[in-house]
């Protein structure tokens, strides 16, 4: 049996010694002065524009711990800030957590989690240089607060499309919303009878996109390789119909994108297919995907065109228009957000 140090045997500020061990604490950024251990953090930027990013995480809102690892956890709430910033064409530095949890965790339990945010950090680059922990009455709750920067002549904003402009997309779509259906379904045979092993074989690729994604920090560095400034640019976190719709709302244009045009990888066409949903329309509502979105002036073309984890998928078009999808059979449907929103009166069908 494992050992298992309870929460109350440390205290706060042992717990944070704990989970904050000194050859961690080593900066990997400049721009971090000083980090864990006095009463603020001290962070010096010159000539940048400073970016600052939050999310939480609650239990049982964002994350179920029947599939969840809590490596997984720590890693993906990390990547999920640093994509933000990537969002605006930035490179994070630095980050802040803030952690509320039950008794119901043990501090090996929490070092679990503390080393997919270590992971992270090494991965991407970050310095980890503060926060706070506090009780709570019933699960976890992670707050993670993301310090980046960007050059004053190339940060990118969702407000910047033109029409005529292409919309091109990294990577691929739905794979998260997949993987989080499967999951779901184990867990559903799981909790009916404990003795079923969950059958997991054959999606490795999608349950890796909803535990595990990864941010796009590989594009922001084509940017540059390239010398492009995208027009616009929004992180998938809610589907791809709501972020696009999300351009156009605030750079007061329309769109068309094409249907046929929406790179889904097979393993996850195979995933919906097996869930009766359309995979078109998997990847324009699933979200979690955490790809980019983003437009460019078509002078930029010729340096995208032979990109293969770039893909034009439609063009700006003027407000009139409205947002259109178009069908293969060219003719347009409107285009509709169907994503998660937490504060929409969720029904039953």
């Amino acid at each position: 049996m494992s050992q298992r140090t309870e929460l109350e045997s440390l205290g706060e500020f042992g717990l944070i010694d704990r989970l904050n061990p000194k050859e961690y604490r080593k900066a990997k950024n400049s721009s971090t002065l000083f980090s864990i251990g006095d009463d603020a953090a001290c962070l010096e930027y010159r000539d940048k524009i400073v970016l600052v990013s939050t999310d939480a995480l609650a239990e049982g809102v964002h994350f179920d711990m029947v599939y969840t690892p809590l490596k997984h956890l720590g890693y993906k709430a990390c990547v999920t800030n640093f994509s933000d910033i990537y969002a605006m064409n930035g490179e994070p530095k630095q980050i802040t957590v803030s952690l509320s949890v039950s008794n119901r965790y043990s501090v090996e339990a929490l070092e679990e989690l503390y080393s997919g945010i270590y992971l992270a950090c090494d991965r991407y680059g970050v310095d980890l240089v503060g926060g706070d922990t506090t009780s709570s009455a019933g699960g976890m709750f992670i707050s993670i607060t993301v310090i980046g920067e960007a050059d004053k002549d190339r940060v990118v904003y969702r407000n910047g499309a033109k029409v005529h402009d292409l919309i091109c997309l990294s990577g691929d779509l739905g794979g998260a919303y997949a993987g989080l259906l499967v999951l779901q379904r184990e867990k559903a045979a799981f909790m009916a009878n404990p003795k079923v092993q969950p059958q997991l074989t054959d999606y490795e690729y999608v349950i890796s996109r909803q535990l595990k994604p990864e941010a796009r920090k590989d594009i922001i560095r084509f940017f540059r390789s390239k010398d492009i400034i995208p027009t616009s640019m929004i992180d998938i976190s809610d589907g791809l119909a709501s972020e696009a719709l999300h351009i156009c709302r605030n750079s007061e244009t329309g769109c068309e994108i094409y249907i046929d045009r929406i790179p889904i990888d097979i393993k996850t066409s195979n995933t919906f297919e097996e869930f009766k949903i359309l995979a078109d329309t998997g990847a324009l509502n699933g979200g979690e995907d955490y790809e980019l979105l983003f437009t460019i002036d078509q002078k930029d073309y010729d340096k995208i065109k032979d990109e293969a984890n770039i893909h034009i998928i439609g063009h700006i078009t003027d407000a009139s228009s409205g947002c259109q999808l178009v069908t293969p059979q060219n003719t347009t449907i409107e285009l509709k957000a169907q994503g998660w929103n937490h504060y929409r009166k969720q029904t039953d069908n």
